[in-house]
């Protein structure tokens, strides 16, 4: 196989490959950067094929095809990009190939190491693999004919990227794309510049209120706007939807620029991602270049989109922030971001008033957007099941709704049952799945830098009524600086305060959170000891005038006590007996107050002959008892057992608490015979 030959083929797959990273920047695609490095090398290693070069030609011919073929799919998708999941199944397949065929290729390369640790048959198992791999891709995407002549292939390749252009050259004369600053224009990526906008959501409700505030700020001169919120809260649709309000579009016209910070590491390749929408030049470090662009331009609107990927790192946030104090010393320029959390970087004067963090959305803008997408043929009932699974998060419900569009809202509530957020989780990055969403969050430095934040996350998803600062300090949890711990958390608005102060975490982050990082028995046991404590003092105060000092709190912790108690609640366990007396003072206070009676009672019965323990069953029948004007207790069955019990023990108190719980039944009874019994005479008004 002649050299040359090779070098045509390695020219064919370098343009395809910029080709499809031309797309995949474009599109803002992600998951393709294993193909284009593989690529890369693949290309390179060409030139030093010693062995089987006819094997080797064939399997980069068919390689040049499928790379091809997938291309030609996503300029054909109408979508965006966005493909469906058995087309993203077989691209991922083909990332798999590819890194096979390197491997095999790698190892024809004169004494090459990697031939050394593979044997011949391992090798000959290696080319059957990709050669039936890369069939199996060629016949998904009608990949019928093999080209084998480099010339034709040329022309292919070229024709193919010229299409890709034009593509971009209409997207950016819409109404929805701003102009073109940065083209690749030749054949072999010599390249000019694009920056194209995103486009506007197509559905966008709720955010209204921060919408006009947004738009008020940027009437100033030179402001400076930190758009803040937990993930998939909205935060990339509200900036995409200033983007292309009219206001902002006759203000800033072309110059208007949507930088997404996801691809970069350091504030160098920042600069470089920002002067390559600008249409600059590409260099070793543009940062003066783009300040300098920015200040002889025109005004300008700046949109750094995700910018916590860059500024999470403590190794990168000093240079970040030095970098965004800079942008913000140039008067024309109107600066916005989009960051995970609630805190702003410093050293920038961030505009007043400040923007706050976003929020679930209201009930009305929830159900708006479910049936936007759902549309509103569902029951009533039913849809407010689903949306109360969302706490009305943008993204959970964006995903739900498209469940329920194509199974039906009773059959996703069904499922939410077993798979919770994993039902949720099948997309390939976090605006399609949630269980990427919520760990990008986890992953944060700021996070990870409290390694007990997260320990604190976990308990916290297992107590709805969340936790006052109160509690975080009396229950003697084994973290040394808990409010600190609190604290990372809301910066990363991974947790938020209610209208009472009292630390909460949104419906899909805590059922997130118990199924794949529960709550340790290192966190539990010192608050169920905490609520046992409140427990004992409102049993012994009930009835008097300090019988208030715990019920508030109490009233405040009743979804949070049961949740807590029903992990004690299973034998063998070593809480279980405390559980049981807290179940049943509880209990006690739900009855008092009105609630009736507490479901974990009923787990009691049960456990209650296998611990053979005379004086707690008879403290649990008398609880039990006091339910029978408001439940159906079996009064006779629980009688004659506690008459079995009652001198099987001596506790006086408990003993006298029974005593008096069947006077009230009896006494009760007999009045009530006395009043609706028909032989009773009437008394004379």
């Amino acid at each position: 196989m002649a050299k040359s030959h090779f070098s045509d083929i390695s020219t064919c797959l370098s343009i395809t490959r910029d080709t499809l990273e031309l797309l995949a920047d474009t599109l803002k695609i992600s998951g393709l950067e294993a193909i284009l490095n593989t690529t890369d090398s693949l290309t390179k290693l060409t030139e030093t094929i010693k062995q089987n070069k006819n094997v080797c030609n064939k399997l980069m011919e068919q390689t040049h095809q499928l790379l091809s073929a997938i291309v030609g799919v996503y300029i054909k998708s109408d979508t965006g990009g966005e493909l469906p999941p058995s087309v993203l199944n077989h691209i991922a397949k083909f990332t798999q190939t590819l890194h096979k065929i390197h491997t095999f290729v790698e190892a024809q390369q004169g004494g090459n190491k990697v031939k050394k640790f593979l044997r011949q048959g391992e090798l000959s198992s290696l080319l059957r693999d990709c050669k039936g791999e890369l069939q199996q891709g060629l016949d998904f995407f009608q990949v019928t004919d093999i080209i084998s002549e480099v010339k034709y292939m040329q022309e292919q390749a070229k024709a193919r990227q010229q299409e890709v252009l034009d593509i971009i050259e209409t997207l950016s004369s819409s109404d929805s794309a701003s102009s073109i600053s940065h083209v690749y224009s030749s054949s072999y990526a010599s390249v000019n510049s694009i920056s194209m906008l995103p486009a506007e959501p197509k559905i966008f409700h709720g955010r209204d209120t921060e919408l006009a505030h947004i738009l008020t700020l940027l009437v100033q001169q030179a402001p400076r706007i930190a758009i803040l919120g937990a993930g998939g809260m909205g935060k990339t649709s509200l900036s995409r939807a200033v983007l292309h309000h009219s206001h902002i579009s006759t203000k800033y016209g072309a110059n208007r620029f949507f930088v997404a910070c996801d691809g970069s590491t350091n504030k160098v390749e920042l600069a470089g991602v920002i002067g390559a929408h600008f249409g600059l030049k590409a260099g070793k470090d543009l940062t003066q270049g783009v300040l300098q662009h920015l200040s002889s331009a025109p005004p300008t609107l700046l949109i750094l989109d995700n910018l916590e990927t860059l500024w999470d790192p403590i190794k990168s946030r000093k240079e970040i922030e030095e970098f965004l104090s800079l942008l913000t010393d140039i008067p024309t320029l109107a600066l916005m971001i989009t960051m995970r959390g609630a805190e702003r970087p410093s050293k920038v004067q961030w505009t007043r008033p400040f923007l706050l963090p976003l929020q679930p959305l209201a009930r009305e803008a929830a159900q708006k957007m479910f049936f936007d997408i759902a549309d509103d043929a569902h029951s009533g009932e039913e849809v407010d099941k689903v949306l109360a699974l969302t706490d009305n998060m943008p993204l959970v419900i964006n995903l739900l709704a498209h469940l329920v569009d194509t199974e039906g809202c009773s059959e996703i509530l069904s499922r939410w049952e077993t798979k919770k957020t994993a039902l949720l989780s099948d997309g390939y990055d976090k605006t399609s799945n949630l269980e990427i969403s919520i760990s990008l969050s986890l992953a944060s430095p700021r996070v990870t830098s409290m390694p007990h934040s997260q320990d604190l996350l976990s308990l916290l998803s297992i107590l709805p009524d969340g936790l006052s600062d109160v509690e975080l300090k009396q229950a003697s949890f084994p973290i040394e600086d808990i409010l600190s711990c609190k604290a990372a958390l809301l910066r990363t608005a991974l947790a938020y305060t209610d209208g009472h102060k009292r630390l909460k975490v949104l419906v899909p982050i805590r059922e997130y959170m118990q199924n794949s990082l529960p709550a340790t028995e290192e966190m539990t046991r010192p608050l169920l000891k905490h609520f046992q404590e409140l427990l004992e003092l409102y049993r012994e105060h009930v009835g008097k005038q300090s019988g208030s000092l715990s019920t508030s709190r109490i009233a405040a912790n009743l979804s949070n006590i049961q949740n807590i108690l029903r992990i004690g609640l299973h034998l063998g366990h070593p809480d279980l007996i405390d559980s049981i007396y807290c179940t049943c003072h509880l209990n006690r206070f739900s009855r008092i107050a009105g609630k009736g009676a507490v479901p974990l009672l009923g787990f009691i019965s049960p456990m209650l002959p296998q611990l053979c323990d005379p004086r707690m069953e008879v403290y649990v029948i008398t609880e039990a008892l006091g339910l029978w004007t408001s439940g159906n207790p079996p009064i006779t069955e629980l009688i004659i057992r506690a008459e079995e019990l009652i001198n099987c023990f001596d506790d006086p108190e408990v003993k006298c608490k029974l005593l008096l719980s069947l006077k009230i039944i009896l006494l009760t009874q007999a009045f009530r015979y006395f009043l609706y019994s028909p032989s009773t005479p009437q008394l004379p008004l």
